[in-house]
């Protein structure tokens, strides 16, 4: 029995993890020589993040590497409000807990024409929610490990995914008022134009019938 419910427990983290993955994340951008090239994520309302970025020159990373590129970078919320911006960086990070709903924009712009044409990558490492969360010092701070530890990531992973749904069926639901709202205002501007429409051809019939008679054509 006790195997039994081991391997049904290890099966629901797979399935957790596996649903939670998008939350942590590793991306590679080749920025232009000339322009800013940008990453986007869609968040809900209080949302921690965090990301670490690195510019380097060349297929493969090197710390050694005796050419730093220099990038800016400049994060923001999804109405325009800057959250972290950085000139003539090659590397840094940035963390803040989400205050607006919707996209935050992160773009990464190559410095001048000191890399000789080379092209610039930016490899970030983003991540969001559970991701940002630090196990090993709540480990220590509550003293728990093994079985209870890995509870107690599953307890946050699936609350987190409740506020994910959560956020999901409200912008469904707002969505969904939006488009009752469009259809309502086009059936009714249908309507007024198909009444113009009909007043305008009565109109037209009553004018060349009152034209005709007066000419004795009719």
């Amino acid at each position: 029995m006790e195997l039994a419910a081991a391997r049904c427990l290890w099966t629901v983290l797979i399935v957790v993890a596996v649903a939670v993955f998008p939350a942590a994340r590793g991306l590679w951008l080749d920025l232009p020589s000339s322009g800013t090239k940008c990453v986007s994520e869609e968040l809900h309302n209080n949302v921690v993040v965090m990301a670490d970025y690195y510019a380097f020159i060349g297929e493969d990373y090197d710390a050694n590497n005796t050419v730093i590129p220099s990038i800016t970078v400049k994060v923001t919320s999804p109405y325009g409000n800057d959250l972290h911006h950085q000139e003539k960086v090659s590397h840094g990070q940035f963390a803040f807990t989400t205050s607006e709903s919707g996209n935050y924009l992160a773009c990464f712009t190559a410095d001048g024409d000191q890399h000789s044409g080379k092209k610039v990558t930016v490899g970030i490492d983003w991540k969001t929610g559970v991701a940002t969360k630090d196990w090993d010092s709540v480990a220590k701070k509550e003293k728990i490990e093994g079985l209870e530890l890995e509870l107690k990531k599953l307890e946050a992973a699936v609350h987190s995914i409740r506020e994910n749904l959560n956020y999901m069926i409200n912008r469904e639901a707002d969505m969904r008022e939006v488009s009752e709202t469009t259809n309502a205002r086009v059936a009714w501007y249908s309507i007024v134009s198909l009444g113009v429409c009909i007043a305008v051809s009565v109109f037209q019939l009553w004018f060349l019938r009152r034209y005709f008679q007066r000419k004795k054509l009719i």
